[in-house]
């Protein structure tokens, strides 16, 4: 998410969530801090998407569930944004969704909004214009050029030069592949791969791709026709996604070649292309349930080829992992390389940076997007056209540029801002705490000792140790009574201090710690239970 303001006019960009880290345990997803635009509600006038990707529209049902803005995307971004808030049951009215297209413009507070086609790894993606008070800002969206894109919608080149001749003061440029060489191939080349693999597999073939990528699937469906086979899609977000698509024509099915089955009947047919989700190994993906057996109607079989349609998003690499093996242990044929062709990036590489950069020919210049080494890897390809490094501005989460009037830019103030985590149907409840909580107990276990004392402090009952992911207490009997005599001891010695729980409750903790470290070397969470009785 990004924000342009204007004295009381703020224009938001995209509001996307992002995959949890390996340490956020339990987390669905993250999603940006929105206390900023709550706090100044009353000068939203509206906000853009640029494409249809979850992680340009994923916490939008959460952002307009608290915001109250008009919204602006093209046709298929506002189409996925729909089935997004039906189904977090968020209800928008239609008036607070705008369709538009490219080259259109709307006023949008104090920006003259513009939007430029451009070409990614989904349909309907918009770079934009913004003309300001104090100039021109480009926003590059998630790009690449591709010359002969899938849909023959190829990047409006020519208003990008025609941007750079009237002159900008300030590009925020897509930095995904900045640290790749060359160009980006074109999306076609994934879909001469496709035709070649469906016409050298001797059974079924199992193709999981992002759910969004309208293209790739539009091209397995071209495959299949041209191969006599059919195409059914499993898995929610992508029958969610291709519904949309063939609803609103960016799927075109000719020869019919999609069918529909009923879930409850297994799918033998070696003449089936099956499209599905899991490029990530996501455990509850169709992918990685067919691959551990578990899909209630598709099951893995020798003969079957699967195609692995992505590349790893860091930090899946492990999960990705599993799942193939787990593919290969089912007797299938798995093609996941990046050299078999049956992906490519729908993000530009050094040379489409490059371009970019000297079409626009901008006077300040914000990467953004990708890792943080992308940012400074395209920090670099800008310095060696030309720019000079302090006109480059590598922001983090939260960091202001403010554009005067006089022409000149600088990092100023900072606004509150960063992750909020998501977990079930609560949004912004778990933080530091619990997910330090979380770690300690998936790697130690918890220990629950419970206590009963009397209205005068004695020691009734107890202590009694309940073991859960540290110890087998069948197993470490010797353990678990050695543990409770050491309570006791420590107990004794408080004498008339037993009547202060808080007092009871630590050195319960702090006794049963410190015992279980000298003889395992783990510090398992520990939970003081303290009951009082009347007897």
């Amino acid at each position: 998410m990004i924000l342009f303001m204007y004295r009381d006019d703020i224009l938001v960009v995209d509001g996307g969530l992002a995959f949890p880290d390996e340490d956020q345990l339990g987390i669905d997803m993250v999603i940006p801090d929105i206390s900023f635009l709550e706090e100044h509600q009353k000068k939203i006038r509206g906000i853009v998407l640029t494409h249809g990707h979850e992680d340009h529209i994923g916490a939008m049902p959460y952002i307009l569930d608290h915001i109250d803005a008009p919204v602006y995307g093209t046709r298929l971004t506002l189409g996925l944004l729909k089935a997004r808030l039906s189904e977090q049951e968020v209800q928008v009215h239609n008036d607070r969704l705008h369709e538009v297209k490219p080259r259109e413009s709307v006023r949008i507070g104090a920006f003259h909004v513009e939007f430029v086609r451009v070409n990614h790894s989904i349909a309907d993606t918009v770079g934009l214009v913004l003309r300001t008070p104090v100039g021109t800002i480009v926003h590059s969206g998630d790009f690449k050029i591709d010359y002969t894109p899938v849909d023959r919608q190829v990047i409006d080149l020519h208003k990008f030069a025609e941007l750079g001749d009237q002159g900008v003061v300030l590009l925020l440029s897509d930095s995904t592949n900045a640290d790749r060489s060359g160009y980006t191939e074109s999306e076609r080349v994934v879909g001469d791969a496709l035709k070649e693999i469906l016409r050298t597999a001797k059974g079924r073939v199992v193709l999981a791709t992002f759910a969004s990528n309208v293209h790739r699937i539009q091209q397995v469906v071209d495959a299949a026709a041209a191969d006599h086979r059919k195409v059914v899609v499993a898995g929610e977000s992508m029958k969610d996604t291709v519904r949309i698509a063939l609803d609103l024509g960016y799927i075109k099915d000719e020869y019919r070649t999609m069918v529909t089955w009923d879930e409850k009947e297994p799918l033998h047919d070696p003449r089936i292309v099956i499209v599905t989700t899991g490029t990530q190994g996501e455990p509850m993906s169709a992918l990685s349930m067919m691959a551990a057996g578990e899909h209630p109607s598709i099951e893995i079989i020798p003969g079957d080829t699967v195609v692995l349609a992505a590349t790893p998003i860091p930090g899946n690499e492990k999960l990705i992992s599993r799942t193939i093996n787990r593919l290969y242990q089912r007797g299938a044929r798995v093609i996941h390389e990046a050299s078999s062709g049956v992906h490519v990036s729908g993000h530009g590489s050094q040379e489409e940076l490059k371009m970019m950069l000297n079409l626009v020919r901008p006077r300040f210049l914000i990467p953004i997007h990708g890792e943080y080494r992308s940012l400074v890897h395209h920090a670099d390809l800008a310095v060696s056209l030309g720019m000079s490094r302090d006109d480059i501005f590598i922001m983090d989460v939260g960091d202001v540029l403010e554009i005067k009037p006089d022409g000149s830019a600088a990092l100023t103030e900072r606004i509150t801002a960063g992750k909020v985590l998501v977990d079930g149907f609560g949004v912004g409840d778990v933080g530091n705490v619990v997910l330090r909580d979380r770690r300690q107990l998936s790697q130690d276990g918890v220990l629950i000792a419970t206590i009963t004392i009397s209205p005068n402090g004695d020691l009734l009952s107890g202590p009694d140790i309940m073991s859960r992911g540290f110890v087998y207490v069948r197993e470490s009997e010797q353990l678990m009574e050695d543990a409770r005599e050491k309570i006791r001891q420590a107990l004794n010695r408080m004498e008339g201090d037993r009547k202060d729980w808080g007092l009871l409750k630590s050195t319960v903790r702090d006794t049963l710690g410190k015992y279980l470290y000298e003889r395992t070397r783990r510090r398992p969470m520990i939970l003081p239970i303290v009951m009082e009785t009347d007897e």
